[in-house]
């Protein structure tokens, strides 16, 4: 196999395994490692909860000794900043003695950025940066928002008729879409490190916003409502606005399931990475609107805000993802 077909496809490899990480890293990225030998995988790793060990520390104590000589293919760039919580990757790596190091993307976090790359080659290991990076920074997307933006990545999920109701008049919503449609959104929740909800759902609704797929329970996200209701269930986080996002500590990925007005409130505030549209083949006529007034003035203005990047059809459902547009 060619370098670089292998390159692109052990670190698609080390991709995968860093989505089993996303929604339980705490502040840190959801990394994912493999270490290959020969032709052979030998240790794998990805970020575990909480933050530690990290994707590297995980793969090498897999590999053992037999890291030594070999590739290492890494998601972001090794950390090269102390810890009180654990070793330095680039430090460990450059222990192991591997052949070399294959790296995604560079860390965004300034501590570490291109000094983990540095010391490795310093040390004499050869260092390549770039293979599949825009699915790297994809899958680490909340890590860097929260580092570029002071905030989390955060999807605005929404489950909806064919024309654009997301319940009766009267407030009955369930269920409009199918299991299929159900479940896909269950397993966005285990993605996510907290699920926002605003203060009128949370009354009328009394959603649990937990996991409900088998073997999954233990990943339910940190449940927060958007208000100053006062009644809000024990141990949930509150937040007044849109903004307070910004305060939600070791969160990386925020799934906002609330209302039309908490919809609004955060498209208007420009606070929307992603939108999931769960669509049903039903016409529902005078219900009640998936999003309130965004404050829009001009039909001008709502071009050229959202690309489509995912299509699908889940059972007779159909799921649209889109990302906001650079």
């Amino acid at each position: 196999m060619l370098r670089s077909v292998a390159d692109a496809h052990y670190m698609a490899a080390a991709l995968a395994l860093s989505e089993r990480g996303r929604g339980r890293t705490g502040a840190n990225p959801n990394v994912g490692c493999v270490i290959v030998k020969n032709g052979i995988i030998i240790g794998r790793g990805w970020t575990q909860p909480g933050g530690r060990p990290h994707a590297e520390e995980m793969a090498l104590a897999q590999a053992g000794r037999s890291a030594r000589g070999s590739d290492v293919y890494v998601t972001m760039e090794p950390c090269a900043h102390d810890s009180s919580r654990g070793p330095t990757c680039s430090i460990a790596l450059i222990e192991a003695k591997p052949k070399r190091v294959i790296v995604a993307t560079l860390d965004a976090d300034e501590r570490t950025r291109r000094r983990g790359i540095d010391r490795l080659g310093d040390a004499g290991i050869p260092v390549s940066v770039g293979i599949r990076e825009l699915e790297a920074r994809r899958a680490m997307a909340g890590f860097l928002c929260r580092i570029d933006n002071g905030r989390p990545f955060v999807t605005l999920k929404l489950a909806m008729s064919l024309d654009g109701c997301i319940a009766l008049a009267d407030g009955s919503s369930q269920w409009i879409t199918g299991d299929r449609a159900r479940a896909h959104a269950h397993m966005e929740r285990a993605r996510s490190d907290a699920i926002l909800v605003g203060a009128g759902t949370a009354r009328t609704d009394r959603p649990g916003l937990d996991v409900r797929l088998a073997g999954l329970s233990d990943r339910s996200p940190q449940p927060v409502i958007l208000g100053n209701d006062k009644g809000k269930p024990e141990h949930w986080q509150q937040i007044a606005e849109p903004s307070g996002i910004s305060d939600l500590s070791d969160i990386n990925w925020l799934l906002v399931e609330g209302g039309a007005k908490t919809a609004a409130s955060f498209l208007q505030a420009g606070l929307v990475d992603r939108l999931l549209f769960y669509r049903a083949p039903i016409i529902i006529g005078g219900g009640l609107p998936g999003i309130a007034d965004i404050g829009l003035e001009k039909l001008s203005e709502a071009h050229g805000q959202w690309q489509r990047v995912d299509q699908r059809a889940l059972g007779q459902d159909m799921l649209e993802i889109y990302d906001r547009a650079a």
